[in-house]
């Protein structure tokens, strides 16, 4: 198996402030992970530099393929059609429909054959299990499925790897559960998964490899 993710003797700065440093990190191809630590303890700092919003300085992080300390501007759009993500806010846009929406991003991502952003629409949908609700608005689903959307919206390039930022943080327990299987149904497909969360019940209940952002660094912690 290769490494998808690849983080050696790293140190993320934001704004000149160091956040965490002598961060080893090796994540495989189709590897689910969870990333938890307190509020303010680096994990979305993380998250945003694996997807190049705050810029690697020191050490070396890859992933998909990228050299992020090396990586110009003009390639992050590059990037992140390698990468899905996934935000807590769901970050839809709420004056389209759900095919306009996905749509959007298979444009904005170099897609021009309009039968296959249609195809590839149907594909995703069917794969959250919302088939019926292409021309749904956002605010006539529910929070799970404005969930469902934006992870379908984060494997509509097929990424090698998703980051969730608190995917469930904002969904009650039963439809975090729902999410949970979805996302496990994605690794299970053999998509790299690192989920940032503060739900430890998830761990337990779905126990999987577990880092640890805690006194300015990364370490594995005991599943």
């Amino acid at each position: 198996m290769s490494d998808v993710i690849s983080i050696k003797n790293g140190s993320i700065f934001q704004h000149e402030r160091l956040i965490l440093k002598d961060i080893n990190l090796e994540i495989d191809e189709g590897e689910f992970v969870y990333l938890i630590g307190r509020s303010g303890s680096g994990k979305s700092s993380l998250l945003k530099t694996l997807y190049a919003d705050i810029p690697a300085k020191d050490g070396v992080f890859k992933i998909a393929g990228f050299n992020l300390n090396e990586i110009k501007r003009k390639e992050i759009p590059m990037l992140r059609r390698k990468i899905g993500i996934v935000f807590q806010d769901f970050q839809l846009l709420y004056d389209r429909n759900v095919e306009k929406n996905l749509s959007f991003v298979l444009k904005a991502t170099g897609w021009d054959d309009n039968e296959g952003i249609s195809r590839r629409i149907d594909e995703v949908l069917q794969l959250v299990g919302l088939q019926g609700k292409r021309t749904s608005m956002p605010h006539q689903l529910s929070g799970g499925e404005q969930q469902s959307v934006a992870i379908a919206r984060a494997l509509l390039n097929s990424p090698k790897v998703i980051l969730a930022d608190e995917p469930t943080g904002n969904l009650d327990p039963e439809t975090t559960n729902d999410i949970m299987k979805l996302i496990m149904k994605i690794r299970d497909n053999g998509t790299t998964v690192l989920m940032a969360t503060h739900n430890y019940n998830l761990i337990l209940k779905y126990p999987s490899r577990v880092i640890s952002c805690a006194n300015g660094t990364i370490t594995e912690s005991a599943k």
